[in-house]
């Protein structure tokens, strides 16, 4: 999945970020730790939340920690050092709190964080860890306070940047990750095939009679099946109409009619990482209207497409996928023209109008126009880019076809 190149190449990018009055970071969002380590928790597996904790060090150390449990769930090599596994659940012994796992993990290496090499206290009279030195930068939004309590001493939740802006460590891997490595758009590339897999397979069952369900069952597999692992496969798979024209979330046990539109707007995540894209349907023939509003939500897409690339803002895209639905007649684009996407849904940047975001070279940001026309119905559209300096590579390729038959 993640390389051993591409991980130390992430803990590089960070510490060029991080100041040099810290020596040492500790990770704990599942993602970072997975995005600098190449650990994940399967999120089908036994141990599904699980925190493990990641130790980086400026000097080059990584030290990773969970239970037992934790650690046998994933079968990726782990790139760190060390790997400290506490003893949770044995079969023999009943259980304890769990996460005071990652405490005892944390003393078992205590020799990386609890002080500089050769520092003394304050007070040469004193033995007390207060008078030590801070010297690490702990990430507040992804630790549980049992863990931030147990390097309070020597750490801090937030540091000032060069503007004198209070920020956390979670700030900076969130920014950091926009830019993706090329061992991530890999994994970003296998869940674009797995998701055009799905929708190559709605084709066979939108239809009058099937419901929202077994259309996602359908998807569901197909998508699966591609992947060739287990994944997470969610979205919107609902069927709207003339009268209702917008609608999403999870499937029903609705059975679409003629007349229906069906909305296929849906994730594959393999890694932690995911595709998102979408196509319309037509249940049975389309009306002249609907195919106009296809049209349309088509030509705002290629539009907003075009204008893609480095530097370019955000509201710009919005702006011109917007003015297509306008020029036909539809009114102004009513959510966002697409946004940012990796380990999470949404990520920055957002394309929407009054966004303050650039587009910048390593984003994966989705473009999706859509319009919902009462007495039409509603259409959205959507692919998946990969932004560079010369402009924007397609990464999704599926069809966007308001029929099986064009």
């Amino acid at each position: 999945m993640l390389t051993r190149d591409g991980c130390e190449e992430r803990r590089r990018r960070l510490w060029r970020h991080v100041p040099e009055s810290y020596s040492w970071v500790l990770i704990g969002d599942p993602r970072h730790v997975q995005y600098f380590c190449n650990f994940r928790v399967n999120p089908i597996s036994f141990s599904a939340e699980q925190r493990p904790l990641l130790l980086l060090t400026r000097d080059g150390q990584s030290a990773l920690m969970a239970d037992n449990f934790t650690t046998r769930t994933t079968k990726e090599t782990v790139f760190a050092d060390h790997e400290i596994v506490v003893p949770w659940y044995t079969h023999r012994k009943s259980v304890t709190n769990r996460d005071h796992a990652l405490v005892v993990a944390l003393n078992d290496i205590r020799a990386l964080w609890d002080g500089e090499p050769g520092l003394t206290d304050t007070d040469s009279s004193s033995t007390t860890s207060r008078d030590r030195p801070r010297c690490g930068l702990v990430e507040s939004e992804g630790v549980s306070q049992l863990v931030a309590a147990a390097v309070a001493d020597y750490s801090e939740p937030v540091f000032e940047d060069h503007a004198a802006r209070a920020r956390t460590l979670g700030d900076v891997i969130r920014y950091l990750r926009r830019t993706k490595l090329p061992d991530e758009a890999d994994i970003l590339r296998r869940c674009m095939r797995a998701c055009e897999a799905g929708h190559a397979a709605a084709f066979d069952c939108v239809r009058a009679g099937v419901s929202e369900f077994e259309v996602y069952l359908h998807v569901q597999r197909a998508a699966e099946a591609a992947a060739g692992v287990p994944c997470v496969v969610y979205g919107d798979f609902r069927a709207n109409n003339p009268a209702e024209p917008k609608a999403g979330g999870l499937p029903t046990d609705y059975q679409m009619q003629p007349g229906d539109l069906f909305i296929l707007d849906y994730s594959v995540v393999i890694h932690g990482y995911r595709s998102d894209f979408t196509n319309t349907l037509a249940v049975g023939d389309p009306s002249d209207d609907q195919v106009r509003l296809f049209e349309a939500c088509h030509d705002a897409l290629q539009a907003s497409e075009a204008v893609l690339g480095n530097g370019v803002s955000c509201r710009k895209v919005y702006d011109t996928a917007s003015e297509v639905l306008e020029d036909r007649g539809f009114g102004k684009l009513a959510h966002h023209a697409g946004h940012g996407l990796g380990l999470e849904h949404p990520e920055p940047p957002t394309l929407v109008p009054e966004s303050t975001d650039r587009l910048m070279t390593g984003d994966v940001v989705t473009l999706e126009p859509g319009s919902y026309q009462s007495g039409i119905g509603g259409v959205r559209l959507e692919h998946n880019y990969l932004i560079s300096d010369a402009g924007a590579e397609r990464l999704s390729q599926h069809d966007l076809r308001l029929t099986a038959g064009g």
